[in-house]
């Protein structure tokens, strides 16, 4: 593994927040990787558990960054890449277990195609590992974003080198020109939405510069679904930012052309939830969408600079 006293070609940066349960499955099978050229840096976003001494007693190599207190994946994210400056920057849920080769096939893609900006993995589940999480990310134009082949068997149907929309953050790879690029007020993730969609708000204006994704059906990567959140506190945060990172982005063009589905995409979730109002998470999904609409000036406010100097016509890859 490459001493994070150097600069390192590769910068492979772990968010965790109370994950000492999940960080040795996670480390051990890095330590592992067949490519070497890497540095790890975990990003400690004001644990309460064990992390922190585990990873000084048993991850020595491992650089970490302890945040004071709990900011939010994006934020934690923002300061393992500004703490960092290696060629390439891979995203790593502390919730995962990648194959021995995941590395190499990842950073390989993007070394054999310089086109492609972001790559993805191929995400299965960690519990049931003939089945699909992720085979990259999709975004339809009603503001829903979407995994491709969620839920079904891996039986070979996503097992191409393709392009796609964009990755998922839990196990993906950018080169770091394209991130400094694409930063907003010197963050490469916006932190005001906290956590969840903030890799959508990120693919969406990768898409809008022009910006491309592969996929790497070989980079395999096992995830336990929510390990670390999940829950009502999904639901709280995708029931507030869908809307949000659709208006923020969304050019003006498609605006007046997709409003009716983001209001009805919107209003089917809210009838949902109130359908199933006894559970915690539909009340939490209410409560994010009201939070969404209090919020609402503010992302708007944003549109014009996370628009500046984009093509407009690059959306056309939306769902219908």
């Amino acid at each position: 593994m490459a001493c994070c006293g150097v600069v390192a070609m590769i910068d492979i940066i772990i968010p965790n927040y109370n994950g000492a349960a999940l960080l040795p499955t996670c480390l051990d099978a890095v330590r592992a990787q067949t490519r070497r050229d890497f540095c790890v840096v975990v990003v400690d976003d004001g644990s309460t558990d064990e992390s922190t001494t585990l990873l000084a007693r048993r991850y020595p190599e491992v650089q970490v960054i302890a945040l004071p207190h709990n900011r939010g994946l994006a934020a934690a994210v923002n300061a393992g890449i500004e703490a960092t400056g290696g060629e390439y920057v891979v995203l790593l849920n502390n919730d995962t277990e990648v194959h021995p080769r995941w590395l190499d096939y990842l950073i390989g893609t993007l070394e054999r195609y310089p086109a492609y900006a972001f790559a993805a993995s191929k995400m299965l589940l960690f519990d049931r590992r003939d089945y699909l999480h992720s085979a990259g990310d999709f975004y339809r134009s009603d503001g829903v974003p979407g995994s491709r082949g969620v839920w079904q068997r891996d039986v070979g149907q996503f097992d191409a080198v393709e392009e796609v929309f964009g990755p998922c953050a839990g196990a993906a790879a950018y080169r770091r020109a394209a991130l400094e690029e694409l930063a907003e007020g010197g963050k490469v993730f916006d932190e005001d939405l906290v956590m969840y969609c903030e890799d959508v708000d990120l693919n969406v204006r990768a898409r809008l510069h022009g910006m491309r994704t592969v996929y790497v059906p070989q980079a395999v990567v096992y995830h336990r679904l929510s390990a670390t959140g999940g829950g009502a506190l999904a639901s709280y945060y995708c029931g507030r930012n869908f809307m949000l990172v659709w208006a923020k982005n969304m050019p003006a063009p498609h605006v007046r052309r997709y409003l009716g589905r983001l209001i009805w995409s919107q209003l089917g979730f809210a009838l949902h939830a109130l359908w199933h109002v006894r559970e915690p998470a539909a009340r939490a999904r209410l409560r994010g969408q009201v939070a969404g609409l209090r919020a609402l000036p503010q992302f708007v406010r944003k549109r014009r600079r996370a628009q500046a100097g984009v093509d407009q016509q690059l959306m056309v890859e939306l769902s219908n």
